[in-house]
């Protein structure tokens, strides 16, 4: 293990650990909200968008991300629709993650007291006002594991971004053992990279996951 190699590295894989960041928040953030939207639309059973928001579901979970990054980066400029290798992850990584997502809140919603839903109903509240006031709060809490895992599944899902070139954690590693030949100190700097990212999140997720089943339900 050549350490001066590493040193002399570093400057490589600390931008792309920043747009590892970057990509992961951004996929996170979309994920939950499109995972939120789906979820009550499949809730609530609404007519037509139901359907086709299952159908997104189940096409999603079904396909790997690679096959979906592969569509967006070559499939789509062949139909005019031209977008950055950055632009295609964050869209791949929102639509692989909302599927994901959308199936663990649908697990806490329905996991909602039918009591607590009767009971907004016989304060005469509709669906909005169920959904905002009742099933959100309650459900999102049940919803903390499946969100803890998604999130870190997520994160990791960013090192195949490698294959549409895109300069994250991975694509560095690559790009320098392929013009150095020295994987070990490449390999070794990635492991590390990923465990100051991953380690902290889990560490955070955990107390979350802890505090909102001891917090909020242990009584």
């Amino acid at each position: 293990m050549d350490w001066t190699i590493i040193q002399q590295s570093l400057p490589n894989f600390v931008q792309g650990f920043k747009l590892t960041l970057w990509l992961s928040l951004v996929g996170i953030v979309g994920s939950i909200i499109v995972g939120i939207i789906t979820s009550l639309v499949q809730y609530f059973r609404i007519p037509v968008l139901r359907q086709v928001l299952n159908v997104y579901v189940e096409v999603a979970r079904n396909t790997p991300l690679l096959i979906q990054l592969f569509f967006l980066y070559y499939a789509f400029p062949v139909m005019g629709i031209k977008m950055t290798a950055e632009t295609c992850g964050i869209i791949g990584l929102i639509f692989l993650g909302g599927a994901y997502m959308a199936e663990g809140f649908t697990g806490g919603f329905n996991g909602v007291s039918q009591t607590q839903i009767d009971a907004g109903e016989a304060l005469g509240m509709n669906q909005y006002q169920l959904a905002r006031y009742v099933i959100l709060p309650q459900g999102l809490s049940l919803s903390v594991p499946a969100l803890a895992a998604n999130i870190i599944f997520l994160i990791k899902e960013t090192s195949i971004f490698s294959v549409i070139a895109i300069p994250e954690l991975t694509n560095t590693a690559l790009d320098l053992i392929g013009m150095y030949y020295r994987s070990n100190e490449y390999l070794f700097v990635l492991v590390i990279a990923y465990a100051i990212i991953l380690i902290p999140v889990i560490i955070v997720l955990d107390w979350l996951e802890r505090r909102v089943r001891y917090g909020s339900f242990g009584n």
